[in-house]
């Protein structure tokens, strides 16, 4: 059982990426749209903060669980959700009916950083939180 969770853990971040590619590809209000056109633009436009930061904690996810999880390794996973953040930003542009900016660029990477701090702060400097679990339960 722990050798499933630990492939479904590894390979999530991988579904996930695939997930924002599909999502991207389509127009912004197939998945949802909201009565109210502000509101739906501010929850919509506020999801580039969350969006990326989920995909790198989905990153440290599948490293705790194969029990590799270092500083190092954390910044490079930081790096690859903030990158593939332009990438999807980038592939949004030639999207009809999708647009890209340099502003949802740098709302993936605040979401990323913060979620990145977070960790460097939680799991490496305080040994607490949810990775520390992931990590014990597996190793």
């Amino acid at each position: 059982m722990k050798l499933l969770l630990r492939v479904i853990l590894t390979i999530l971040p991988f579904v996930y990426m695939g997930a924002i590619w599909i999502m991207s590809s389509l127009p912004d209000n197939v998945v949802m749209e909201l009565p109210d056109d502000s509101v739906d633009r501010f929850i919509k436009e506020g999801l580039h903060l969350v969006e990326f930061a989920i995909l790198y904690i989905f990153f440290v996810i599948a490293l705790a669980a194969n029990g590799v999880l270092s500083p190092k390794l954390s910044l490079l996973a930081a790096l690859a959700a903030g990158f593939y953040g332009i990438a999807d930003e980038i592939h949004q542009s030639f999207v009809p009916y999708r647009s890209a900016t340099m502003i949802d660029a740098a709302k993936d990477w605040t979401g990323v950083l913060a979620a990145y701090f977070h960790v460097r702060y939680h799991y490496f400097t305080k040994n607490r939180g949810f990775l520390t679990y992931i990590r014990t339960y597996f190793h």
